[in-house]
């Protein structure tokens, strides 16, 4: 392990004091990781039954939703063994719900349209049961699937009683079995064990505090259910880095944190993957997810670029600066720049002679060699339809879109032109020489 260097934890500790004293907060702990391991943690509060006092990274807090990462995980591994396809409806596994029209996909992406709560009360504050218990209807398909992303803590307990089904073992059986011990993380439980945080509310308009109630959820645990400590979480922060073990191929988990929407080229956006949040800031790209329970708020964020990630667990209902692994990960990177690999010259994926200036009509594209056997089509001036691009799994000879408007889509190249989703790219703007639909015009250019 590489600790960061001391002027760094200085910075690094100094924004974890203030999340806590602006927040109110009973105790918040935080960490960095990279290099397989925790660089630095860092904590401000009280812990009642630690031997200081002070939270450290054994502690355990409660997760929220970051759950709902693990329990994604565990249904990618029912689909990499066959047992299922994201396209199946959650009927063909989970029969008998009123919902199961909605595909695995849907439920993994929040793209269900299902209600975002169950028809009982607040789900988070009473014990929970099963899945009969819910009292579901046609009413918790509040909107068309497929159709819009709409946050669904019931889809996610859908998904993880599906996992118990098939696998014939309680949910949180499965999943630390297949997931949690794997991938080292013995202090992840689904109640608290050991010494564990009191969740708190604290009075908006004074400094007293009230505790928060913690009860077993039942079937929808798998949306929110577990407790962690510092360490632990970092585990599940180093395997979205890529560091999978035996628990899922790095070609899954690069489809886990693929965005379902927004245009990685663009300046600012934000997203779903399978299981995990996607956001676009500052030219950096974060995938990670946030948690809150009633008396937790907690949030695990890693930048797969700069092989660094940052998390903040915190026992407070409302209060902590969600910017927190942003700004914790902004001042790893500003005092430790992250060191990427060296420059080697590289056999390009085509010849030599593909690459270089081609046009789409009058407009100028350039056609790049990436390092990894990838293409970037990029605009030349003003942005255009730009993406990048990778071998075909099944054309010989044709590249298939990996992000942005051509995602997907089919390069194909000829003598003197290829094309891309129809589209022709030509050596010369509208080359007369090339198929250019519709054709191009005898007079040619003239003035």
């Amino acid at each position: 392990m590489v600790d960061v260097l001391p002027s760094t934890a200085v910075r690094l500790l100094a924004r974890v004091a203030r999340a806590q004293r602006d927040g109110r907060i009973p105790s918040v702990v935080a960490g960095v990781f990279r290099d397989g391991a925790l660089a630095w943690s860092g904590a401000r509060g009280a812990v009642p039954g630690r031997e200081s006092g002070h939270p450290a990274v054994d502690v355990q807090y409660r997760l929220g939703s970051i759950s709902k990462t693990v329990t994604a995980i565990a249904v990618l591994r029912l689909r990499d063994e066959g047992l299922v396809s994201l396209t199946d409806r959650l009927e063909q596994h989970l029969p008998g719900t009123p919902l199961g029209e909605r595909t695995l996909a849907e439920l993994l992406t929040h793209l269900g349209g299902l209600a975002s709560e169950t028809p009982v009360p607040w789900w988070e504050r009473i014990p929970g049961g099963d899945l009969a218990e819910l009292g579901l209807s046609d009413a918790e398909a509040v909107l068309p699937a497929g159709r819009r992303f709409h946050y669904s803590n019931l889809g996610f307990g859908l998904l993880g009683t599906m996992v118990a089904r098939l696998r014939g073992a309680a949910w949180i059986d499965v999943v630390t079995a297949e997931v949690l011990q794997p991938l080292g993380m013995t202090r992840t439980t689904a109640r608290p064990s050991g010494v564990a945080a009191q969740g708190w509310a604290r009075h908006p308009w004074a400094d007293v505090l009230q505790p928060e109630p913690e009860y077993d959820a039942g079937d929808l645990a798998p949306a929110g259910q577990l407790w962690a400590t510092a360490a632990d979480l970092s585990a599940l922060g180093r395997f979205l880095l890529g560091d999978t073990g035996s628990v899922l191929s790095p070609d899954t988990v690069e489809e886990m944190v693929t965005p379902f929407d927004g245009d990685s080229r663009d300046a600012g956006w934000s997203s779903y993957g399978l299981g995990v949040q996607v956001s676009h800031a500052g030219g950096v790209t974060l995938v990670g997810h946030g948690g809150s329970m009633p008396g937790f708020l907690a949030g695990l964020w890693v930048d797969r670029s700069a092989q660094a990630g940052a998390l903040v667990l915190a026992n407070v209902t409302q209060g902590l600066d969600h910017s927190i692994t942003r700004d914790l990960l902004a001042t790893l990177a500003e005092c430790e720049p992250h060191v990427g690999d060296e420059w080697v010259p590289a056999e390009p994926p085509v010849p030599l002679s593909l690459l270089g200036p081609w046009y789409w009509g009058p407009a100028p594209f350039v056609l790049k060699a990436l390092p990894g056997g990838l293409l970037a089509l990029d605009a030349i001036g003003p942005s255009g339809r730009e993406s990048r691009f990778g071998p075909h799994p099944t054309i010989e000879g044709a590249w298939i879109g990996l992000d942005a408007y051509y995602a997907g889509e089919t390069l194909r190249f000829s003598e003197n032109s290829f094309n891309l989703s129809s589209f022709i790219f030509t050596r010369e703007p509208y080359d007369p020489a090339a198929p250019v639909p519709g054709g191009v015009s005898d007079a040619g250019w003239t003035v």
